[in-house]
C-alpha cells in the first residue's frame, strides 16, 4: 500500500512538471518567427561554422516559408559541406492545425504536424509514430529578448516512438 501510495505521488509531480502538450497553431500564430535568422555557431567538429534561416508568408500568406543553411568545416574524415533545406509550413483543408513539409539538399524529406504550446513560448514539428521508422522532433523556443530565439532537433529510434535524443541545437538572432 506504501508503495502504491509513492507512486502516485511521484507521477502526480511528474505530471506537473511535464512540458506543456501543444496547441493548435493558426499561421498567424507563427508571424513571430517572419524574418532574417543568424545562427550561432562554434565551429567544432560536427557543428556547424556558420547558418542561419528565414522565415517568409509567401503565396498572399497561405504558407510560411523556411530556408535554412549550415555550413561545415573540412575534417580529416570528411571535406567541408554545406546543408540547404526548405520547409513549408500550410493549413490542410479538412484537417485541424498546421502541417509542414520538409526538404533538404541530403535528399530527405520530411511531414510534420505544427503544434504550439499553450504559452505559445515553444513551437514544435513532430511526425507520426511509424514502427520501422526514426521519429522526428524539431523545436523552437522563443527566447524573453523579441530578437532570440533558441532550436532543438530531437530524433527517436524506429519502435521507440517517445524516446527522443537530442541530436543538435543551437541559437538564432533577428538580422
Amino acid at each position: 500500500m506504501k508503495l502504491i501510495a509513492i507512486l502516485l505521488a511521484f507521477w502526480t509531480v511528474a505530471a506537473q512538471t511535464r512540458a506543456p502538450q501543444p496547441r493548435q497553431a493558426t499561421l498567424e500564430d507563427l508571424k513571430f518567427l517572419v524574418g532574417d535568422w543568424k545562427g550561432e555557431g562554434g565551429g567544432k567538429p560536427g557543428q556547424a561554422t556558420a547558418g542561419g534561416f528565414s522565415f517568409d508568408f509567401e503565396l498572399q500568406g497561405q504558407v510560411l516559408v523556411r530556408r535554412s543553411f549550415s555550413e561545415y568545416a573540412a575534417t580529416s574524415e570528411r571535406p567541408a559541406s554545406r546543408h540547404d533545406d526548405l520547409m513549408i509550413v500550410f493549413e490542410e483543408p479538412g484537417v485541424k492545425g498546421l502541417r509542414a513539409l520538409y526538404f533538404d539538399s541530403e535528399g530527405h524529406k520530411i511531414q510534420y504536424s505544427v503544434g504550439l504550446s499553450e504559452d505559445k513560448r515553444s513551437l514544435t514539428f513532430i511526425t507520426e509514430p511509424a514502427p520501422s521508422a526514426p521519429r522526428y522532433r524539431f523545436v523552437y523556443y522563443r527566447q524573453p529578448q523579441a530578437d532570440s530565439l533558441s532550436f532543438e532537433f530531437d530524433i527517436a529510434p524506429p519502435g521507440s516512438p517517445d524516446a527522443f535524443s537530442k541530436y543538435v541545437d543551437g541559437k538564432a538572432f533577428r538580422k
